[in-house]
């Protein structure tokens, strides 16, 4: 059910979100030049032409399906796929004709460099906040006893990976003791060292009282060249939310 409500959601983007758009003009744009080709190409380049095209589309549908099961977040399949589409697209078209993948390189890295991939926008039941609205909740401590916040940046591709990971996990967890709070510091890039080093976003850090309990990815992790891929499982393993979510059950 829910693979078919993300797959609604991302036709509707496909009509309104530059990205996707411009994207399916490029993807478009090869059946109308393979069939404006066929006259001009000799039938031995276009019999194995149809044979690559051919091997293409079941790798590509291969690598959709082990995708779909994989990934756990829409924004991280349609970012992987989109990616394959491309390489299979330019190879393609480089046996047609090597100005044509040349044509696709330089289409692609516009539409990397003027677009970018919208975000998931829910959130749940988490709350948005400035830095200075979190330093003032944290202060005052009339709230949640914890607090667990998410630090990201709306221009990285990591985060957009990620945006549908902490709002879910904000609906299941959320409770009288634990809140969920979102601060991106793409907006206020200067406060970031007011909360420590942040490395490379997005970064998730649990508060109880208004001091710091973990962070993920912790500090000394940050020196690593490999990040694993955020998940649920991965969130709510590093901070023992079952915990905390049995801890309100039992009354503790």
């Amino acid at each position: 059910m829910d693979k078919k409500k993300n797959l609604f959601e991302w036709l509707n983007q496909i009509l309104s979100e530059p990205y996707y758009i411009f994207h399916f003009l490029a993807f478009f744009s090869y059946i109308v030049f393979r069939s404006s080709s066929n006259a001009a190409v000799s039938p031995r380049i276009t019999a194995h032409l149809l044979n690559r095209e051919i091997q293409a589309g079941l790798a590509f549908a291969a690598l959709v399906v082990v995708k779909m099961a994989r990934e756990e977040t829409w924004e991280s399949f349609v970012a992987d796929i989109l990616f394959y589409a491309k390489i299979f697209l330019t190879a393609v078209s480089l046996i047609l004709d090597y100005r044509l993948a040349l044509w696709y390189l330089v289409v692609f890295s516009v539409i990397y460099i003027t677009t970018q991939q919208p975000a998931f926008d829910g959130l749940g039941t988490a709350s948005k906040l400035t830095p200075l609205q979190l330093e003032t909740i944290l202060t005052e401590g009339n709230t949640s006893r914890f607090w667990l916040v998410e630090f990201r940046a709306s221009c990285s591709c990591r985060c957009i990976r990620s945006s549908r990971c902490f709002p879910e996990l904000a609906i299941t967890y959320s409770t009288k003791i634990l809140s969920f709070g979102i601060v991106d510091l793409g907006l206020f890039p200067n406060a970031a060292e007011k909360f420590g080093s942040m490395g490379q976003l997005p970064v998730y850090i649990l508060f109880e009282n208004a001091a710091e309990v973990t962070r993920f990815p912790e500090l000394d992790f940050e020196a690593k060249a490999s990040h694993p891929d955020i998940t649920k499982r991965l969130l709510s393993r590093h901070f023992e939310l079952d915990r905390l979510l049995l801890q309100y059950v039992n009354g503790r």
